[in-house]
């Protein structure tokens, strides 16, 4: 996710519409806030942020703006247990993207080791390809993480367990 947005791109992007207000509900201070960013973050990027510094700065301040919650509760949001569990639940009903399968993974590992490996080799873009992939079929991609440890090792790719390592 880049860091530098102007007013026109935040607007267009990260505005909250009736649709996302419905899923925020009754959320308050630091949840409603966190939410709302990962939300649209989600929208963006078609996958969760791993930690709270890849939400641009920029966009914590003008989603906080339309929540009416203090941008330094945003510190205060947990990045880990059931809440968060939680609310990607929400967003992946709302989007309809589940997250990947083991056969997902068995399909796309057989998938890159046929088709993108014996033509790529950089691991940028072999993780590209199978995002790209996840897109096309409307499931959530592995994380950065994942996709960037599987990356490391070309016979990873034929091993999708080594993507939940």
């Amino acid at each position: 996710m880049r860091k530098q947005w102007d007013p026109d791109e935040l607007i267009e992007a990260w505005t909250l519409v009736e649709a996302d207000w419905e899923l925020v509900g009754n959320k308050t201070g630091a949840t409603r806030l966190g939410f709302s960013l990962i939300l649209k973050f989600y929208e963006i990027e078609d996958r969760f942020p791993a930690y709270a510094e890849e939400v641009p700065t920029a966009a914590v301040e003008y989603v906080a703006s339309q929540v009416k919650v203090d941008t330094a509760l945003f510190a205060k949001y947990s990045w880990r247990g059931r809440t968060i569990k939680y609310h990607r639940a929400q967003i992946r009903k709302a989007y309809g993207t589940p997250p990947p399968s083991e056969a997902d993974e068995e399909r796309w590992a057989q998938w890159l080791a046929d088709e993108v490996c014996p033509v790529e080799i950089d691991r940028g873009r072999l993780a590209e390809a199978v995002r790209q992939r996840c897109r096309s079929e409307h499931v959530e991609p592995p994380t950065d993480g994942q996709l960037e440890r599987a990356a490391a090792s070309r016979t990873c790719w034929a091993n999708p367990g080594c993507w939940r390592s």
